[in-house]
């Protein structure tokens, strides 16, 4: 393999085997990575099906064949059998034919800083896949399909921890020509190139015309070997089965223009057969004995990417200055109503701005039930009450490209501060049977929400002049596992947090460890306040809440306050509210006031009774 690249001309890699093996009678439903060794002889005719259509490099049947994504079907203990055994029926089937390589896929997660994966406990994961490719005698390695330069990153660190042998590196784009982390191909290409991969490059996700334009703004930015490997097309569904369209004569006249670009290694992804790899062979046959084209890299003085400083904190709000000027933050969180009324969510927050209140916050589908969307109702604050606005954004039920949009759309509309949480599972609600997404958790996006500060999105693109969101990051200091709520707290904290908020806090005892750390970071903390209404809402944050903790003593006064009647009750925790304010009020920056079921008068007599309003 080494040969073939240092030669300096075109080469042809193998097409897919999913495809293959779905077509010859692999259900959907079984580890393909397995099918090595519970079908070795179908394996085995792929491999030598390729090779008679002319390819060069035949690619392991191992691109899932990580420890994550084996875990799903029982495997994982078997990471290194199954990748050892792989390569060793490839370079049976091919003898002296065709080189080996390794074929390294993405693990199927989201890592650091978008995913709660460590890049040291990826780069493990890929260590393990790599061990057993290189026992199986494998000549190089494919790193395909990634669309996170860190994740792809973590893989050459694997390879490169145990052998020097050659390393194509490969991501996918969409029809955009971009990653789904919104990396464009110029990008990927300077950054692969610095990387060190010996030849760099595009496969899967679009067909043949995407990528050529792709292709071709990568072999603008880089001088290192360039390959392509794209899908048949994008797949069309046909009576419930999805169809790869692009015949092979259509891929193989996209090879012609990609060679001409300067290509020098050419194959198929999805949907491709033998048949396409006969063509591409028959194009790059009579491109033989001809050196591939010269390119010519971009300077590096345009390389670079436009991240600029963030907007100092006190300039991006009137929450943000306070923040900064370490001046006491009053807070009051507004629950938008199920139905549309703007009245419901403008008339309490009104009566919040007279009363001097400075922010209020507009919670997003807590306990995941439907109301109105917080984006919406902080905009209706904004313009109808005149009190800024903190948009409660729960990361659950979206994925990244989804809350990128929010964000943008909610900077253009004048929002400036947000506090990001991960947000509850829909079982806890109405409505379990919703479609559950966690496609990034809070810590993935307060990353996210710094990146789009300095100007650029979560693939190094510039958006234009950076956002100025006041972010804010939730605490739970009742949560059942305190050693996991501090670690995933200093994780938020050096992502970049503005500012914290605390649950509900009933024993200020809870909160030191969580200000020691904020502390450190020299972030201001925000404690969370509810005056109980009753007996029975006691009960409820107790005993079926998490990451809330309510002391015995606190349900037992409340039962004891609730016997003399329910206003005897209600000013009970009142009373409660006040006791924590006075004890918390030299530990935090300010306040944050629950106000059930939108009844601000109850938080504002606690705010005034505490002397803070």
């Amino acid at each position: 393999m080494r040969r073939l690249i240092d030669d300096g001309h075109v080469h042809v890699f193998d097409g897919a085997m999913g495809t293959q093996l779905y077509g010859r009678g692999v259900f959907v439903n079984v580890c393909y990575d397995e099918v090595t060794l519970s079908r070795p002889d179908l394996v085995r005719q792929i491999h030598r099906d390729y090779v008679d259509a002319g390819a060069e490099i035949v690619e392991t049947n191992t691109f899932g064949a990580n420890p994550v994504k084996l875990s799903a079907y029982g495997l994982a203990e078997r990471t290194e059998e199954l990748n050892r055994a792989a390569a060793r029926l490839a370079r049976e089937a091919v003898g002296t034919r065709a080189s080996v390589a390794g074929a390294i896929g993405p693990l199927g997660i989201r890592i650091e800083p978008y995913g709660p994966t460590s890049r040291d406990e990826a780069t493990a994961h890929f260590r393990r896949q790599v061990l057993g490719l290189l026992e199986g005698g494998v000549e190089g390695f494919v790193l395909e399909t990634f669309s996170d330069l860190a994740e792809i990153e973590c893989a050459y660190r694997a390879v490169r921890a145990e052998t020097d042998l050659p390393v194509v590196a490969q991501m996918t784009v969409g029809p955009d020509g971009k990653t789904a982390y919104g990396t464009d191909p110029a990008h990927l290409a300077r950054a692969l190139t610095d990387l060190g991969a010996d030849v760099i490059g595009l496969n899967c996700s679009v067909g043949p015309a995407v990528m050529l334009d792709a292709i071709e703004e990568m072999a603008e930015a880089t001088t290192a070997p360039l390959s392509a490997q794209p899908n048949a097309g994008v797949p069309r569904t046909v009576c419930d089965r999805q169809i790869y369209l692009a015949s092979p004569e259509y891929v193989a006249e996209y090879a012609r223009r990609m060679i001409q670009d300067g290509v020098r290694f050419l194959g198929g992804c999805c949907g491709t057969t033998p048949a396409h790899i006969r063509a591409i062979r028959d194009v790059v046959g009579e491109a033989a004995g001809r050196p591939a084209t010269t390119r010519v890299s971009v300077p590096r003085a345009v390389e670079k990417r436009a991240a600029v400083e963030p907007v100092p904190l006190r300039d991006r709000s009137k929450l943000g200055a306070k923040l900064a000027d370490g001046r006491l933050v009053l807070s009051v969180e507004i629950r938008p109503p199920h139905g549309w009324n703007a009245a419901e969510v403008a008339e309490p927050a009104r009566a919040l701005a007279a009363a001097g209140v400075d922010v209020v916050t507009l919670v997003d589908t807590a306990r995941s039930r439907i109301r109105m969307g917080s984006l919406a109702a902080a905009t209706l604050v904004q313009h109808e009450a005149g009190i800024e606005a903190v948009v409660h954004y729960t990361c659950r039920g979206k994925n990244m490209l989804t809350m990128l949009s929010d964000l943008l759309g909610a900077a253009a509309l004048g929002l400036r501060n947000v506090l990001v949480v991960s947000g509850d599972p829909p079982a806890l609600g109405p409505y379990p049977d919703a479609t559950e997404v966690f496609d990034i958790d809070s810590i993935g996006l307060t990353h996210l929400v710094q990146g789009l500060n300095r100007g650029v999105d979560p693939g190094g693109a510039t958006i234009g002049a950076p956002t100025q969101f006041v972010q804010g990051v939730q605490v739970s200091e009742g949560a059942q596992d305190r050693a996991l709520e501090l670690e995933r707290f200093a994780y938020k904290l050096e992502a970049g947090a503005d500012f914290a908020v605390t649950q509900p806090v009933f024993d200020v005892a809870d909160l030191e460890p969580f200000l020691e750390l904020a502390a450190r970071h020299r972030t201001p903390v925000i404690a969370g306040i509810l005056p109980f209404p009753s007996l029975r809402t006691a009960e409820f944050f107790a005993n079926e809440v998490p990451g809330i903790s309510v002391p015995a003593n606190v349900v037992e006064r409340m039962r004891r306050a609730e016997a003399s009647g329910p206003e005897a009750a209600g000013e009970e925790g009142v009373r409660i509210a006040l006791e924590v304010i006075a004890a918390a009020r030299p530990l935090v920056q300010g306040f944050h006031l629950g106000a059930p079921r939108r009844n601000v008068e109850v938080a504002l007599r606690v705010l005034r009774e505490a002397g803070l309003g």
